[in-house]
């Protein structure tokens, strides 16, 4: 029997490398959570999976049929405990047991209630050596938007805006093409692509008639192991906050490839009904009590679509509601270095009265993306 590795530095070597591996699958695992796994024998890694897409083998299925030579012994690396349930693949655990593994390390327990400890139990049960919680914060920063979604049935929002160096984000005649680079530019397409949704308001359609797709042409380079032909064939959910149902039959947003989806709050039969026969647009009637969409509601019901992660790109409208109702997870700011001056609109429409009321930010990382700024911030705690 193969020796198990038993020093902490060894058990996160490896874990590491499973962790890379799962980032691979961050375009195209959707709703599936990103999960890599490696096989280790006699020091060696005799296997390697990753979940790529739903419904096809999970990452320890994909790395035993990767094994150049028998697994019985070795020790399993997995980012995520293993499935203990028949979904549409079989449970991962059994498989393990089966292949006769000695050990398996975790990175993380699955966060979904219903089978959260579950696998530990069955290899645990089979005499098979079980290690949790190895490089856990990676692996719950991997898989946040699965994870707030099986904790809270909220997903996980994050902000996207593009400023100026005076916070300003389009002219007062509503003139916002192009504030940043075609660097910046790139960094949002990779944004949408590991999204489950992309939510912007009415306004932005009206005045920008946006896509609101992921373009591969403007993706840059994409690493190696990433799907190219998977990334191409998924689209994120379109959503277009429009409380009074005013968006264009001939909007671009809607004959995009992938499905669109109008959070509205007034009914318009007629209308609905040529959105329906027109594009296969469906309307959701999601109002609160001022008569505009409850946003809460809004991310409810797409946690209900299994939708992990948000993207929210809008005016600063929308975007104001969203932070005022404190809904942002995590904000991804581009600064461009240029001046639009004080008649130019600002971030986020938030009617803050004094100095007290001030939202705090947590800057988490600033870097630049050719010409321009990228500041990721989180709500301040």
């Amino acid at each position: 029997m193969a020796t198990l590795l038993n020093t902490d530095s060894q058990h996160a070597g490896f874990m590491e490398q499973a962790l890379a591996l799962a980032r691979l699958g961050r375009y195209t695992t959707m709703p599936n959570p990103r999960v890599g796994c490696i096989l280790v024998k006699n020091g060696r890694v005799i296997g390697r999976g990753w979940h790529e897409i739903a419904g096809e083998g999970h990452a320890e299925v994909v790395a035993l049929a990767d094994a150049k030579r028998t697994v019985e012994g070795a020790t399993a690396y997995v980012t995520l405990e293993p499935c203990s349930h028949f979904g549409k693949t079989p449970p991962c655990c059994d498989l393990l047991i089966e292949s006769g593994v000695a050990a398996v390390v975790i990175a993380m327990t699955d966060p979904n209630p219903d089978v959260s400890g579950e696998g530990v139990k069955r290899l645990e049960d089979a005499g098979i050596t079980v290690i949790n919680g190895v490089l856990e914060e990676s692996a719950r920063q991997l898989n946040q938007g699965f994870i707030k979604r099986m904790e809270t049935g909220l997903p996980h929002v994050r902000c996207k805006m593009a400023m100026s160096l005076d916070g300003r984000t389009s002219m007062a005649s509503g003139e916002s093409q192009w504030i940043t680079g075609s660097d910046a530019r790139e960094k949002v397409q990779q944004l949408r692509a590991e999204s489950c949704a992309i939510v912007t308001g009415i306004g932005s359609i009206l005045r920008d008639d946006s896509s609101l797709t992921v373009r591969i042409e403007q993706f840059g380079k994409l690493e190696p192991g990433v799907n190219r032909d998977s990334l191409i064939a998924r689209q994120p959910l379109r959503v277009v906050v429009d409380s009074n149902l005013r968006i264009p039959l001939d909007a671009k947003v809607l004959s995009q490839p992938g499905k669109t989806i109008i959070a509205t709050s007034v009914r318009s039969i007629d209308k609905e009904e040529e959105l329906k026969r027109r594009w296969g647009v469906e309307c959701v009637f999601l109002p609160d009590e001022s008569g505009r969409v409850d946003l809460e509601r809004l991310l409810r019901w797409l946690a209900e679509m299994q939708c992990n992660e948000v993207l929210v790109e809008a005016g600063s409208t929308l975007a104001g509601g969203f932070l005022e109702n404190n809904l942002i997870d995590e904000f991804t700011l581009f600064m461009a270095p240029s001046l639009m001056g004080c008649t130019a609109k600002g971030l986020f429409d938030l009617p803050l009265e004094s100095l007290s009321d001030r939202i705090q930010l947590q800057i988490k990382n600033i870097y630049a993306v050719g010409k321009d700024w990228c500041i990721e911030a989180l709500p301040a705690c």
